[in-house]
């Protein structure tokens, strides 16, 4: 049955018959994961190019990030999605610094 052990009385899954951990994930790992979870709901936009924009830039650049790029891309994503169309397809100029350099490392990303 795929490496997998079931229960014959219910039909699934029994993780702990492959000595599975069987209780949530702990430790810095689950947190991390858990805030991408959160961070990637957050991408989410009324846009599909944003919405890819931002998912480049967490499976690029997320992982390796420090806190505080971390921060200015929460900052870039309370903005609103007319005026992130605008920054990001050069339309408009961002007026803070930091968001403006985001943006470009953003735009440089591989697709």
């Amino acid at each position: 049955m795929g490496g997998h052990a079931y229960r014959r009385d219910t039909m699934t899954r029994d993780p702990s018959a492959t000595g599975a951990q069987t209780g949530p994930a702990t430790g810095p790992q689950a947190d991390f994961a858990a805030d991408l979870r959160r961070i990637r709901w957050r991408c989410r936009r009324g846009m599909r190019e944003l919405d890819q924009l931002f998912e480049r830039w967490l499976l690029h650049a997320y992982p390796s990030a420090t806190d505080a790029e971390r921060g200015v891309f929460l900052r870039l994503l309370d903005c609103e999605d007319d005026r992130l169309w605008r920054w990001f397809m050069g339309y408009e100029a961002c007026p803070d610094a930091e968001l403006s350099a985001l943006i470009a490392r953003i735009r440089a990303l591989p697709a």
